[in-house]
């Protein structure tokens, strides 16, 4: 089954409960109605006990039985001729009985007998329906039964018009309910249809858009809230995209168009030598192979984006993966002409983490150090235990970054375009691929530079408790051009 729009639902639940409200009001007012006029009748009937029990005392304590039922006779008879009234003595003698209780044959009982609050009974005679309160009175040191009547014919047309009445206004109340919670709901929704509206307005040219958000602290403004969050992140991944395919497509085109032109200048000589041909294909490979560099950065960032670059965390021996690092790089620092120390801890360390992760981590501050260092400088990559943190640090003696860059410098596709003199063209996806496997292996990339004395990269990682497979053979070894 289909549910049923928000609206409806709301309008059906507010229509409920005014319906309902309105019913338990209607209710409450015919069953308070009734109450009063109980009491009415009630205290009515008491007035009309106490009248009897003051004619009593007036008439003294010496007044016969004779006397009291002679003057109750001449008063009653023709006061209350015909109408509910009986009164007995203490010794069963009736003081007074209306013909209309003697044919109902009701008995007041003895007065010593009765409750003090007095006893009620319902009876119908004919067409009347009477309420009798039977009540205990002393007068002039007697005890009296009263009992007298009231006919309810008149409260009970009242309570009978009052509730025809409540019940022909039902209709015209469940309709009110019907329109009053369609009004409600309308309102309450009012702010959802707004940020509905304002939420068509947005698509991928105006993701800047913010939907409105309530003064009142309320779950809609919390929504307005959440939503604009959310427009926030895809905003921002909607630019990282842009800028992604924008800035790759521009590193990509540099080496296409060196790679075409070599290509092109081969093609349109009818005669080179040997050693021409040789060059531009060695300029042709060179582009290749800083082309498939970026390639393969552009896909781990893809992959990195996408979620699906992971990597395996194990107990790694942190003096061989520095060893086994600065191993690949002692032929390309000697044909740089730079000189390349690796300093190990005495004791192996062992961390938790990725070793292709941080033998790439560590390859990316390598490559960097190589670029940006003049011939004659130095690189030193180290390892160190402090506290219970092992740190790693690629530290060199080049150009540094100037501290206006230096917040930059992890950025995808930003490059300080200042080698003196070292011909290099980076793609600016090193340190940004270098941040990001430090991040997954919980730690963070520092950087201390100084502009013409070298930079310091370095991150630490906690040290775990393994036992060494086979110890180091060396704390420290160099490799310089001499």
């Amino acid at each position: 089954m289909k549910p049923l729009p928000i609206r409806l639902r709301l309008t059906l639940w507010y229509c409920a409960m005014f319906a309902a409200a309105g019913v338990l009001l209607s209710v409450s007012n015919w069953w308070m109605l009734k109450r009063s006029l109980k009491a009415t009748e009630y205290h009515e009937l008491q007035e009309r006990v106490e009248d009897v029990q003051l004619l009593l005392m007036q008439l003294g304590p010496h007044a016969s039985v004779e006397s009291l039922q002679q003057r109750l006779a001449e008063i009653y008879q023709i006061k209350d001729d015909g109408k509910y009234l009986q009164v007995l003595d203490q010794d069963g003698n009736w003081i007074y009985r209306s013909r209309r209780m003697i044919d109902e044959g009701l008995l007041p009982g003895v007065p010593g007998l009765l409750p003090p609050e007095g006893t009620l009974v319902e009876f119908h005679q004919g067409t009347r329906f009477v309420l009798a309160l039977t009540y205990p009175i002393h007068a002039n040191g007697r005890a009296y039964s009263v009992q007298t009547g009231l006919a309810l014919n008149k409260s009970m047309v009242l309570l009978s018009a009052f509730g025809q009445k409540l019940f022909l206004l039902t209709p015209a109340v469940l309709i009110l309910a019907a329109v009053g919670g369609h009004f409600m709901s309308r309102k309450a929704l009012a702010p959802v249809a707004a940020i509905a509206t304002e939420a068509r307005r947005i698509n991928d040219r105006n993701l800047d858009i913010r939907l409105p958000i309530s003064p009142t602290k309320d779950e809609i403004s919390d929504l307005s809230q959440t939503l604009n969050q959310m427009l926030e992140r895809v905003e921002s991944g909607v630019r990282s995209i842009r800028d992604f395919t924008a800035n790759a497509a521009h590193e990509l085109r540099t080496p296409l168009a060196l790679i075409r032109t070599e290509v092109e200048v081969a093609l349109s000589m009818t005669s080179r030598s040997a050693e021409e041909y040789r060059e531009a294909c060695q300029h042709v490979q060179l582009e290749s192979v800083r082309m498939t560099g970026l390639i393969d950065g552009l896909l781990m960032l893809a992959r990195v984006d996408s979620g699906n670059e992971t990597l395996r965390f194990e107990s790694i021996d942190a003096n061989h993966l520095v060893r086994q690092t600065g191993e690949k790089w002692k032929t390309s620092m000697l044909q740089a002409l730079l000189d390349f120390y690796v300093e190990l801890t005495p004791e192996p360390v062992f961390v938790s983490g990725d070793s292709d992760g941080l033998q790439r981590l560590l390859t990316i501050l390598l490559d960097n150090a190589l670029h940006y260092t003049q011939p004659g400088g130095s690189v030193n990559l180290c390892v160190t235990c402090e506290d219970n943190r092992v740190l790693f640090t690629v530290a060199d003696t080049g150009i540094g970054i100037a501290p206006e860059h230096q917040t930059r410098v992890f950025d995808r596709f930003y490059r300080v375009d200042r080698t003196r003199g070292r011909t290099f063209r980076g793609a600016g996806l090193g340190l940004a691929l270098a941040r990001w496997i430090a991040e997954k292996h919980g730690t963070t990339l520092s950087l201390k530079s100084t502009v013409g004395e070298g930079s310091s990269f370095s991150f630490g990682l906690c040290a775990v408790s393994t036992a060494p497979q086979s110890n180091s053979e060396a704390t420290e070894y160099s490799l310089s051009r001499s």
